[in-house]
């Protein structure tokens, strides 16, 4: 939910810099705009591009669990939350191969 909320911020504040002169919302508030916002009027594109990623990396951080889990036939067969490791591939696969053998065929 808090990732949704910054990606809508996100989005406004880069439409508040871009269209920052026509808005005119410091004027209408009555009061000086703050440095960063005369900073990224004048630097644009840079300011768009330091949002944009920013806040990416942010929203990431908050969407990331660091989950890692395999399921097969709706069973799951690796869990990285549980373990605390991530499987090596032959691992996984003879984890995988296992699971066959023994599931019954339908």
């Amino acid at each position: 939910m808090l990732a949704s909320v910054l990606s809508l911020a996100k989005l406004a504040v880069m439409a508040i810099v871009l269209l920052g002169e026509w808005l005119q919302i410091w004027e209408s508030l009555n009061v000086d705009p703050p440095q960063v916002y005369i900073w990224a009027t004048q630097n644009k594109m840079y300011a768009c591009i330091l949002i944009f990623f920013v806040t990416n990396m942010i929203e990431g951080q908050l969407i990331s669990t660091g989950a890692f889990e395999v399921s097969l036939n709706d069973m799951p067969i690796w869990s990285k939350l549980e373990s605390g490791r991530l499987p090596n591939p032959s691992e996984l696969h003879q984890i995988i191969e296992n699971q066959l053998k023994f599931s019954p065929i339908h």
